[in-house]
């Protein structure tokens, strides 16, 4: 009989140990006995968690007549495959294997079984005199055969380097990882189907620009060899989504990644999901209920219809409303400096220098408050919160206040002492947009690398007309790590930016 190309090429790992040699002279075991380790496919008619559940009531000692097939990875071998824990997506199940369900030929096969193994299971629901919930084997395939050892079983993944670097490892070992994950995808589901039913719709935009905008940022640089010209990784989609609404679309939303050439930290990725909404004919003030109710509403949907989430020391109640404060309020409430009476720069800037917070030359007005508010309020704000009245000079893409030219009809949200997301009344003059560039290219000329470019599209675009207009953003990442309990965005991208591996 003629061996297929897999059985035929003797096995080669790069860095082999005895562990590895032991489960490739296993598998070639298997395969002189006509196993091919490597099939195609398995009919999957039950899953783990399913069949725990189903079976919660079955006593102690009964077995069913029901048939069922399962499938997952071996975790645990007891007396040469008589008992294996089978792990899926879903949790695990006993696997009973014995001479008066299967054939000698096959109960010798399952002594060449080890840990890590991907095998496909048929046979018969039973309880077992101890309690557990098994299935009696008639039927037993390799679906695929693990070469690699798993890392061991009661200490897991703690190596948070190969945590993150091999999440495959992490996700099969630990499943409070699983978990997280799952969490994150029911928080995104959450938002779709909200937003859905809200009349918004979705939209996908570029993710390489021409000329980055949306935010103050620093941009990755690549290139089109095609086209032969530069072009940038997104920083962020507005720009795009607004043109959509001077389109026509009223209610518009896009989740996406997004790209800044930035620090790497607990709380940053270099891309990162974000949620960007747009909707016309309202302001800032409409666009805080709605990011209430997307928040509360994603939290109940994570946490089986709770408000109050435990992250790290704190509990944090996610019922809406949330408060409302200027940015310059909480300032003043927290160092007792008023900005809103020390307007003239030089005076601004003194004030800040004494208070601890150093100035960065050239910084204007709006540059200092926000300089102060980060050092000294931010990482106070535990439970949501509302930061109204941003300063003009740091919202580049905001309504100016009608109330007071200095700041901007805008808000940031703060949970945790973090920023989770941005929103304000879109600015639509497109005399006022262009100046409010020009001031962004001085910034870059006195060597602001994330201030904005010149963009005479967008520009163009407001010409036309943009709506009055209510836009906001929520960082997904943050998002579900508050709602995960989480300590690092690490823990909530599947595969988060690393060095090279040394």
């Amino acid at each position: 009989m003629t061996k297929n190309k897999a059985e035929a090429a003797a096995p080669v790992i790069a860095d082999s140990n005895a562990l590895i040699e032991a489960k490739i002279e296993n598998l070639k075991q298997l395969q002189a006995r006509g196993v091919n380790a490597y099939p195609y496919k398995f009919d999957v008619t039950h899953h783990a968690g399913a069949l725990q559940k189903k079976y919660a009531e079955l006593a102690i000692g009964v077995t069913t007549e029901d048939v069922v097939s399962i499938a997952g990875r071996v975790m645990s071998n007891r007396n040469s495959g008589m008992f294996i824990d089978l792990k899926d997506e879903t949790g695990k199940i006993q696997i009973f294997s014995h001479k008066d369900h299967l054939p000698p030929e096959e109960l010798e096969k399952m002594s060449y079984y080890d840990l890590g193994d991907i095998i496909g299971v048929t046979g018969i629901v039973r309880r077992t005199p101890r309690g557990e919930l098994t299935v009696n084997t008639t039927k037993v395939e390799m679906l695929s055969k693990s070469i690699r050892p798993l890392p061991e079983k009661y200490h897991g993944i703690h190596d948070v380097e190969l945590k993150y670097r091999k999440r495959y490892l992490d996700l099969i070992m630990n499943d409070e990882s699983r978990e997280t994950f799952r969490r994150r995808s029911q928080i995104i589901s959450f938002i779709r189907k909200f937003l859905g039913e809200e009349g918004f719709m979705e939209v996908e935009t570029p993710m390489l620009h021409v000329i980055p905008g949306g935010t103050t940022a620093k941009p990755f640089l690549t290139h089109h060899n095609a086209l032969d010209m530069p072009l940038y990784m997104r920083i962020a989609p507005e720009l795009y989504l607004k043109r959509l609404v001077v389109g026509g679309f009223e209610k518009v939303f896009e989740i996406g990644r997004n790209f800044r050439n930035e620090g790497i930290s607990i709380k940053h990725n270099p891309e990162f999901t974000a949620l960007e909404i747009y909707q016309a004919y309202t302001d800032y003030v409409g666009m805080m209920g709605l990011f209430e109710r997307i928040v509360e509403g994603a939290v109940k949907a994570a946490h089986n219809g709770e408000t109050k989430v435990k992250y790290g020391a704190h509990e944090i109640d996610f019922k809406a409303p949330w408060p409302r404060k200027s940015m310059a309020q909480l300032v003043k409430e927290k160092t007792g400096i008023d900005f809103m009476a020390l307007t003239d720069l030089s005076a601004a800037a003194l004030a800040a220098e004494k208070s601890g917070v150093p100035v960065r030359p050239g910084s204007s007005w709006g540059e200092i408050v926000e300089a102060v508010f980060a050092d000294k309020v931010e990482g106070t704000l535990i439970q949501p919160i509302h930061v109204t009245d941003i300063p003009k000079d740091v919202m580049p893409l905001a309504k100016t206040h009608p109330e007071n030219a200095l700041l901007t009809e805008s808000f940031e949200v703060y949970i945790n002492g973090w920023e989770i997301g941005p929103s304000f009344s879109e600015l639509n003059d497109p005399f006022d947009q262009r100046a409010r560039f020009q001031n962004q290219l001085e910034a870059r000329e006195k060597g602001n690398d994330e201030a904005m470019m010149l963009d005479e599209d967008f520009i163009e675009a407001l010409e036309y007309g943009l709506p009055p207009t209510g836009g906001l953003g929520i960082g997904i990442d943050r998002l579900v790590m508050l709602l995960t309990n989480s300590q690092s965005i690490r823990d909530v991208i599947a595969f988060p930016t690393l060095r090279l591996h040394k």
